[in-house]
């Protein structure tokens, strides 16, 4: 709470879900009980699939009078943002708005890197989600990449925490129209929610406006405290030397540490980057699984059991930096539970990497490897 200003809140019902089918029916479900409030803030929205039968619904809820806003990134959504279905959404009173606008105004006031990674839905400011799914069926999404289906995880969340995640949506929908908060109040659906479960939730949001290096800092608490086991999945593993080191120490007194990354990524660049710094990972006991069924795009860690960490966050630079992001810190050990089983899951789709097989790799890869390390710090 020192770090970030949000503190760990009891009473939360979590519910885990990691097929995209299930999500999405849910998510849709929800929508169709919308009474005051629908409230989504994604990174990418791409159309095809069950993200059509999203409109269909945010569309419905608006015909009932339901407030509907939609905050999505005007790069990351770029396409949809030019699609007949925004143009149907916004034809039926639904507020759609592009978040971090860009264009030769923009660029010449603003910084064009600085992207809104988020992923959160808040209804009627009782239920919210965030995870690491985007919202796009990967059924249609990036299919001539040749790195398989995307492969994300969601949670939907009941309790006292669904009023942090509603203001902090709020947040940033203010920061992108300038309506301004008052004048927001009456419709922004952000009030106390009471006790569903007994999960314990520190909602951190992270990002330009927030407290520099916050989710870096908990992040180095959270893998220094580990005392027996450490998993972590990431799409994009590219930390800084701090995090590194710290992951090299873990196993060293002892813990288990496990990191499950994609087998193919969709970004070269970072793909030889993370591999740059598997030999001292491995030559310090760490665990690396190449996950073989998709691009796993799960952004999870289990600490002993106890502690779980789940959101939108990938270990690189952009997102413990630049980026807007979300992240829980769970204190929970059944929810903890089912994150370590999802990850169980993983680790049983890879192919464990060996040090001795490693380090015969040519030496042309360990050329490219190093020189993109170079430029990881970008990443």
């Amino acid at each position: 709470e020192a770090l970030v200003g949000f503190p760990s809140i009891q009473g939360n019902e979590l519910q885990l879900m990691d097929d995209f089918e299930s999500v999405f029916e849910s998510i849709i479900a929800d929508l169709n009980r919308a009474k005051r409030t629908c409230h989504l803030e994604f990174y990418i929205w791409y159309a095809g699939g069950m993200a059509d039968r999203v409109v269909e619904a945010l569309i419905r809820a608006k015909q009932r009078g339901v407030v509907c806003r939609v905050l999505i990134d005007a790069i990351g959504s770029k396409e949809f943002l030019r699609s007949r279905l925004a143009q149907q959404l916004m034809d039926s009173g639904v507020q759609l708005v592009a978040s971090l606008p860009v264009g030769p105004l923009q660029v010449l006031m603003t910084r064009a890197d600085l992207r809104n990674h988020r992923k959160i839905i808040v209804i009627d400011g009782e239920i919210a989600y965030t995870g690491s799914q985007n919202l796009v069926d990967p059924r249609f999404f990036k299919q001539d990449e040749g790195v398989g289906q995307w492969v994300d995880a969601m949670v939907r969340m009941e309790g006292p925490s669904v009023e942090a995640l509603a203001g902090i949506f709020m947040e940033g929908w203010e920061l992108d129209t300038g309506e301004g908060l008052e004048a927001l109040e009456a419709t922004s659906d952000v009030h106390p929610v009471p006790a569903k479960g007994g999960a314990a939730v520190q909602v951190v949001p992270s990002g330009p406006g927030f407290r520099p290096e916050a989710i870096h800092q908990l992040l180095l608490t959270t893998i220094y405290g580990a005392r027996k086991e450490l998993v972590m999945t990431t799409p994009y593993f590219v930390p800084d030397d701090t995090l590194l080191t710290a992951l090299v120490s873990a196993a060293h007194r002892g813990v288990e540490v496990i990191i499950v990354v994609p087998f193919k990524v969709d970004s070269r660049l970072a793909h030889y980057a993370s591999r740059s710094l598997f030999d001292d990972l491995l030559s310090a006991g760490v665990q690396i699984a190449g996950f073989k069924g998709g691009l796993l795009h799960t952004k999870s860690i289990t600490v002993d059991g106890e502690l779980c960490v789940f959101g939108s966050v990938n270990l690189d630079m952009r997102s413990l930096y630049l980026d807007f992001e979300i992240s829980l810190f769970v204190y929970d050990p059944d929810f903890t539970q089912e994150v370590r089983v999802l990850q169980a899951k993983y680790i049983k789709d890879s192919e464990m990497m060996d040090l001795n097989e490693w380090r015969k790799r040519p030496a042309i890869e360990r050329f490219v490897e190093n020189a993109a390390h170079l430029v990881g710090p970008l990443l």
